[in-house]
């Protein structure tokens, strides 16, 4: 079986967990995934199946939406309410003064990725030197917020909730520890849902258990809105039909003429196509060079 099953993964269940049980339950060797959530976080995981698994180092949208609840007043060691309380300070912030300070975390921000992430650093997770109780030197990374929003916010409890769309690799717990200490206090995640990832939707996803369900009674149906082709992971990229014969002699890896093709009017280098047939299947990734569309990589 080739293409994405869109999971709903629920508390408790780390990234590698949803892989083992998606391959024991649809009997599939090749399994991955699109991007780790934490243990304790919900939402959307894209679980990629045979083919698709080549696609991991080439996806083209890594981008994601979060819905982050946080409060006031606590820090701890994991940035977040499920670590050890490392310390308390007063706060007493307002929702008017959260919204001028998310001006300070939208576009290009830096962060310190959080001694409990999975990191490397000397060839060792940052979560393995943190539960050895050590702290190693970490360096910053630039990451992007595209749109950061205070959807809620209860001053009597100092505890609200944040709307964060950013790229891959940000952390929203540093967000929420970072935003804590620029308002004059400190600040814990509560809780996190990730309903977008990758251009795929929660509301399309599927829980473990129901999974188990539908493949129990034989009712599991890869033609359903949970499940999505190897193509859809590409659909940010334009698409290119080709005929019968360029089609046989693209999959084989040949180049194909650019003046043969409907790009003849003429395209930049390094566009990247999505290569199909008359029958609309999808080949496999071009990318134009020169004169020529070359494959780029074949599923």
């Amino acid at each position: 079986m080739n293409g994405v099953i869109l999971i709903h993964k629920e508390k408790d269940f780390t990234s590698f967990d949803v892989v083992a049980v998606v391959r024991k339950l649809l009997g599939q060797k090749k399994v991955g995934h699109t991007g780790t959530l934490d243990p304790n976080a919900t939402g959307i995981l894209p679980v990629l199946l045979g083919t698709a698994t080549k696609a991991q180092d080439v996806i083209p949208c890594h981008d994601k939406k979060y819905r982050a609840d946080f409060r006031f007043g606590l820090a701890t060691d994991t940035l977040d309410i499920w670590g050890t309380v490392i310390e308390e300070k007063p706060a007493h912030v307002s929702a008017r003064q959260i919204e001028s300070a998310l001006g300070s975390f939208t576009g290009e921000i830096t962060q310190l990725p959080p001694m409990y992430s999975a990191v490397s650093v000397g060839g060792k997770r940052l979560y393995q030197y943190a539960r050895e109780g050590r702290e190693v030197e970490r360096r910053p990374r630039t990451v992007t917020v595209y749109r950061i929003g205070l959807t809620a916010f209860d001053e009597g409890s100092q505890s609200g909730t944040l709307d964060i769309y950013c790229s891959n690799g940000t952390y929203i717990r540093t967000i929420i520890d970072d935003l804590g200490r620029a308002l004059g206090t400190v600040g814990v995640m509560t809780d996190l849902v990730r309903y977008e990832a990758c251009g795929y939707r929660l509301e399309d996803a599927i829980t473990l258990d129901r999974l188990s369900e539908l493949t129990a009674s034989g009712a599991f149906d890869p033609g359903s809105a949970y499940f999505r082709s190897v193509e859809s992971i590409f659909a940010t990229y334009p698409e290119l039909t080709v005929s019968d014969k360029q089609a046989n002699r693209f999959v084989n890896g040949n180049p194909l003429d650019i003046a043969r093709t409907s790009l003849r009017g003429g395209t930049e280098d390094g566009v990247i196509y999505r290569v199909k047939d008359r029958e609309g299947h999808f080949l496999s990734l071009g990318v134009t060079v020169g004169e020529e569309l070359k494959l780029y990589k074949h599923f």
